[in-house]
């Protein structure tokens, strides 16, 4: 699990990727569910004490294939408002981010409670994902999924990562967590999409465990990059030697060219 060697293309599917990882996640997910009942009733109450309804928000985010779903999480942060007081919903917030708009928001750390915190270091705000993966939706190791809103900002490779079902644990998330660069979070996705086996997931399965109760990277110790189409929009405007205004002006099928032409220059300079 250290440093990757990308392969060139998606593997054959073998017997346990195609019939017995999903049977895995039924069972594991339906036995979680029935063990943690209580926790996740005691959590939601005190979710609804200390934050409000509603106790687990919905967001969307891209799913095997470039299929949208929503993503199911215990609420952590107030409800993202401008400094004025304005209410954004989640449809809002994603529109403004691909589309490069600056808000006036609270900060993550503003609206982050002290509580919410808590439920995040511990990932225990990540529970609600069991039924996520019971629906099929995530499976519970793959590619952690992302915002709608930065879909349109991989590269050819990067995007490679949608090959598999999203997980609520990765191999990117046993190497690094947030603070590792998106381009070694999308190395570790690509390379976890063309190596998926039985062990491999079981290897990151453990992992993660280690890694949530060793509590690391989960307060933030390390440099957090920017976020994705913030640090994309950078990439491409310095390659184009345009402003980011015009990326965003940019068709669909025009950014999908410059991402393939930006690709091929990392790759020719790397």
């Amino acid at each position: 699990m250290g440093e990757l060697e990308l392969p060139h293309r998606h593997k054959k599917r073998g017997i346990y990727e195609r019939y017995v990882k999903r049977a895995l996640d039924i069972v594991v997910a339906l036995m979680m569910i029935a063990c943690l009942s209580p926790a996740l009733l005691f959590i939601a109450l005190l979710v609804r004490a200390k934050l409000g309804s509603p106790v687990v928000f919905l967001q969307e985010r891209v799913g095997q294939d470039g299929k949208f779903f929503h993503i199911y999480k215990f609420k952590t942060m107030r409800d993202p408002r401008t400094r004025d007081g304005k209410k954004l919903s989640d449809k809002e917030f994603q529109d403004a981010l691909s589309k490069g708009r600056e808000l006036e928001l609270l900060t993550d750390e503003e609206r982050l409670t002290k509580f919410g915190r808590f439920l995040r270091n511990s990932s225990l705000d990540e529970l609600p994902e069991l039924f996520n993966i019971l629906t099929g939706k995530m499976s519970f190791v793959g590619p952690r999924p992302m915002f709608r809103a930065n879909y349109e900002f991989y590269t050819p490779t990067e995007n490679r990562r949608h090959e598999a079902s999203p997980g609520l644990t990765g191999l990117a998330q046993v190497n690094g967590r947030s603070s590792a660069s998106w381009e070694s979070r999308f190395a570790h996705d690509v390379f976890y999409v063309d190596n998926i086996s039985f062990w491999l997931d079981l290897k990151i399965f453990l992992k993660t465990f280690a890694v949530v109760f060793a509590g690391e990277d989960a307060t933030h110790s390390g440099e957090i990059p920017a976020p994705f189409t913030t640090c994309r929009l950078r990439q491409l405007a310095e390659f184009a030697d345009v402003d980011e205004s015009e990326i965003l002006a940019q068709s669909k099928e025009e950014r999908a060219l410059l991402l393939e032409r930006y690709e091929q220059d990392v790759a020719n300079r790397g």
